[in-house]
């Protein structure tokens, strides 16, 4: 059944002076949004698997490209995809449904912007489910700073932000192959490489592990970022330190109902401290690697559906 999923078709929706390409499914269940966050280097295509658990539970499924991804709009000022950017796009994005507030969901980077929305736009956020990674503290250093000192200038992030361009065009110059070899699972653990880590994945010609999706869906990743190239979505996290900064005079503490979905074989470590800033957190653990919901789709499912269940009984 999952094999045969279509995937809804794309309209553009124009948001706070961009155009966000946005899959739409589940309309007679207006009134019961729930908004899908994609992560890098992925595609709303990501949430394939999810989109008819969530239209059959009646839910209104709204799927963004967001800014710098797939068909939405690409500016080309690095500013413009910092979180009060890509905040701004969602709240927007319920401006234009006519929706006070919705149920947002966000994997990977994706997740990082939910987080980031509940801080700056709490009133606009009934609930969060978040995939990968957890809450990031602001401690008293900017994160990429703070990620120098403690993980070396070859760190992906650093690396991104102190050589700009660098990664982007290795990305570009092997799509395919980086695409191919970065959505895998079961991935042995391997000996420690000198350099970057994600270009060497993208130069390495032998993926390892095994195929996360078919090529068909494959396909679909590789002709978004054909078209997109990868500077923009590499822009989100050229705004680390930018995002620290203006997140300086947010309620640090995030009240909504929020669970916590984890692959228990995922490389980005668990929060230890989770609770402290997200209190109503529920936690839930799967046998997966970093790409949760294409690699356990139906345990996906249902982990958000039971937990959204559970909620909708208080």
């Amino acid at each position: 059944m999952l094999d045969s999923i279509v995937f809804p078709k794309p309209t553009l929706v124009s948001v706070s002076g961009v155009e966000l390409e946005v899959f739409e499914a589940g309309q007679q269940n207006a009134g019961n949004p729930i908004v899908l966050c994609h992560g890098w280097p992925e595609h709303a295509f990501s949430w394939r698997y999810q989109v008819p658990a969530l239209v059959a539970a009646g839910y209104h499924v709204i799927i963004p490209n967001q800014r710098g991804y797939g068909n939405s709009s690409r500016p080309s000022e690095v500013a413009d995809y910092d979180i009060e950017h890509l905040a701004g796009d969602l709240t927007a994005l319920l401006d234009h449904y006519g929706y006070d507030d919705a149920i947002f969901v966000g994997h990977d980077w994706g997740a990082l912007v939910v987080w980031g929305l509940a801080l700056l736009h709490p009133e606009r956020v009934d609930k969060v489910i978040n995939l990968s990674v957890p809450y990031l503290e602001r401690g008293p250093k900017p994160w990429v700073e703070f990620m120098e000192d403690m993980l070396g200038g070859d760190f992906y992030i650093v690396h991104f932000n102190r050589q700009p361009g660098v990664a982007d065009a290795v990305f570009e110059e092997h799509t395919f192959q980086f695409l191919r070899n970065m959505y895998r699972k079961n991935v042995p653990p391997s000996a420690h490489e000198p350099g970057m880590a994600l270009i060497n994945l993208a130069k390495s010609e032998i993926p390892r592990g095994d195929p996360l999706m078919s090529d068909s869906d494959l396909a679909v990743f590789v002709s978004a970022f054909e078209t997109s190239g990868f500077t923009a979505g590499l822009n989100w996290y050229r705004n680390f330190d930018r995002n620290w900064h203006l997140l300086a005079g947010a309620n640090p503490v995030i009240q909504q109902p929020t669970l916590m979905i984890y692959g228990d074989r995922d490389i980005v470590p668990k929060s230890k401290r989770l609770e402290e800033f997200v209190p109503n957190v529920d936690v839930v653990n799967l046998d997966c690697g970093h790409w949760i919901q294409q690699e356990r789709p139906e345990e996906t499912n249902e982990a958000i559906l039971n937990w959204l269940e559970e909620q909708s009984a208080y």
